[in-house]
């Protein structure tokens, strides 16, 4: 009996560790209140804490900013590279800005107040593509290499001295699986 309900609250505590993973998130812009501003230097660019961050489908970017002063424009890509405002996709200026990622690719958004987005104050994420399952046809695999491509070595040099992790494909409902077994075990 010990056994079975610890099973359970391993597969209850795995399932919960997945939906963490996977679950949508809600990502203050520049990490903090008072981020979306005109940057004092190009080292405090909302660019740059886009760089650092990962985006995903599902997630919102959140911009808290005084909606009586400024407002945040999603624009396309040409508006974005000229600061262009007068043809937004999207305007809002309530002062809390909830915009939902909904698809993979960039995102454009500029400051609507005049004068700021050519100070900088602007931002591009990208969005990540979602991983694919695999599907019932796999692409066929590539041939071994001969005895002289082996003993040639290989066609390219490699472009990076970091080392390559190779792992296995391993389903969620696998690990389950294995999880479970090993506590009735």
């Amino acid at each position: 009996m010990a056994g079975s309900s610890r099973t359970v609250s391993a597969s209850l505590l795995f399932m919960f560790f997945l939906f963490g993973l996977s679950a949508a998130k809600e990502l203050l812009v520049g990490g903090n209140v008072n981020a979306w501003k005109v940057p004092s230097s190009e080292a405090d660019s909302l660019n740059k804490w886009a760089e650092k961050s990962r985006f995903n489908v599902g997630d919102h970017l959140v911009w808290k900013y005084d909606g009586g002063k400024d407002s945040v424009l999603q624009v396309s890509k040409d508006d974005y590279a000229n600061c262009n405002s007068s043809n937004p996709i999207e305007e809002y200026n309530d002062g809390n800005t909830k915009v939902k990622l909904d698809r993979p690719g960039p995102f454009y958004f500029i400051s609507g107040a005049k004068g700021h987005c050519e100070k900088g104050q602007k931002l591009v994420v990208v969005v990540i593509t979602p991983r694919r399952r695999h599907s019932a046809v796999s692409p066929a695999p590539s041939p071994a290499p001969s005895s002289a491509e082996l003993e040639e070595g290989p066609a390219v040099a490699p472009t990076s001295s970091a080392p390559v992790l190779h792992t296995g494909s391993v389903t969620a409902l696998g690990l389950l699986a294995t999880i479970s077994v090993g506590f009735l075990l």
